[in-house]
Order: structure tokens, then sequence, then C-alpha cells
């Protein structure tokens, strides 16, 4: 395979040209707004560490690129959020939805979307682009259980992280869990919300479950709103919508930089 210095390069100047993380933000945890979830998770999620998120079936990876968006607004801080994926997770899911993303508070100008043409190319652009501490957060997102992906090369990314403080998310959709370097794993599932006046729909709302933790106790659910304005989580009350973020076609929406590495 040949690898393409030359878009990676062009990622990191995308990335440097949005802004840069604040550095009053430093290695805290990340408040995510519920408190039984930030209280589970020590005071929040870990800045500057790799999470796993999981879509265990195909129907629930809306919900989790949802969730990853989600936490990416969370912990960017300002800086660019990076969504790093292969061709084939591309095919499998559908384009970014830009509508989408910005109903659930992203700022297209803030997304740099990285598309590779297979597993290793991903795992390397992602520790490439990670090492970036001009990085918000990165989303990287892949399909099964690929070979390339053990537990050497999520030990390169999550040392990557925590010499940037960049917030790796790892998007796995149609996959088994497996020993990796991630600091949390969670599965993430869809969830009805309650309705607003006039039988309007309501705020975007998920299941998620605190598969592992590395310092702590997990097998925790919930059940969760996401708040857009205030850009945080809030118990979910039952009743609904789900946002997409994903659509079949090509990525054509405006506020949205695309960047191809070929092989």
């Amino acid at each position: 395979m040949r690898e393409s210095i030359t878009a990676l390069s062009a990622l990191k100047r995308r990335i440097a040209r949005i802004g840069a993380i604040p550095s009053a933000l430093g290695e805290s945890g990340i408040a995510l707004g519920h408190a039984p979830m930030d209280a589970a998770l020590g005071g929040g999620l870990a800045r500057g560490k790799v999470h796993e998120l999981f879509a265990l079936a195909a129907s629930d990876a809306g919900s989790a690129a949802g969730f990853a968006l989600m936490l990416a607004l969370k912990a960017r801080g300002g800086g660019a959020v990076l969504w790093l994926r292969t061709e084939a997770a591309e095919r499998g899911q559908g384009a970014l939805y830009a509508p989408g993303l910005v109903a659930l508070g992203l700022d297209p100008g803030a997304l740099v979307i990285g598309v590779m043409p297979d597993d290793v190319a991903l795992l390397k652009a992602a520790v490439d682009a990670v090492r970036c501490g001009d990085l918000g957060a990165a989303v990287i997102e892949c399909r099964g259980n690929p070979r390339a992906l053990d537990l050497t090369a999520s030990r390169r990314l999550a040392i990557a992280a925590e010499k940037s403080g960049v917030t790796a998310l790892f998007l796995r959709t149609e996959a088994v869990p497996a020993p990796s370097a991630a600091e949390t794993r969670w599965a993430v599932r869809p969830a009805v919300s309650v309705a607003l006046e006039a039988e309007a729909p309501g705020q975007t709302a998920i299941e998620v479950e605190l598969l592992r933790r590395r310092a702590g106790p997990s097998g925790m659910r919930w059940r969760l709103e996401w708040d857009r304005d205030g850009q945080a989580f809030r118990e979910e009350t039952l009743s609904g919508a789900v946002v997409p973020v994903l659509r079949d076609g090509p990525a054509a929406d405006r506020g949205t930089e695309s960047l191809r590495q070929t092989a």
C-alpha cells in the first residue's frame, strides 16, 4: 500500500487553521452534565485518553455516531473535530449528514473529515493526527474487528492521546469488544424522547452502557437526552426522535471538508 504523506500533511494544516485547544483545559476530566454519569466516571470523561464506543448491532450505528459527536463537542474546547473513517465504513453506514451534525450543535466549519482506504491507513492517520496538539477531538470510525486493530495498535493511539492531550473516540460498528488500551468502553443504543408541545419531536435520546472503565467500576446504564443549546447530557424521561448523523449517498453538504487518501 502506498500511503499519502501529502494527504496527512494537508489534514494537519486544515486542523491548525481551525484553531488550537485552549491551554486552560489541561488534563482534567470532561464534565458531561449528567451528575450520575459524571460521578461514575470520577468527575467526567478522562481527557487525553482513548474511549471506545460500540454499536453492537447495525441498527445502533446512528445512535453510536451521535454519541461520538456529542462527546467530541464536549471535548473539543474550541479546537477542530476530526472524523476519520474507512471507505468500508462510508459504504456501509452512509456519508456523514451535515444537517444532522448541525442539529446536534456542531459548527460545520470546525469539522474535518478523512476517508481512508483501509484499516491500516486509518490507524496510521489516527495516530499521526492525534499527536497534533491543535486538534480538539478525534472520532475514529471502523467496521468489524480488523486484524490491524490489535492491542499494540490501540496502545500506540493511547500514547499519542496522552502526550498531546487530545481525546480520541473510537467508534466501532458491528464489532465485538476485544482487549485494548481504551480508558472506557461503551455500548450505545437508540432511545425514545419526550415529545415537545404540539407533538413536535423531542431532544435526541440514547441509551448508553459503560461496559468497562480502567480506573473504576462499570456496568452502569443510563438513558440520556442531549441538550443541544447547553451542550450537555441530561436524564431522559420516556415517551421519539433521533437526529440522523449518517445518510446514504455522497457527502456534498456545505461546511464539511473531505480529505481522501488513495492506495
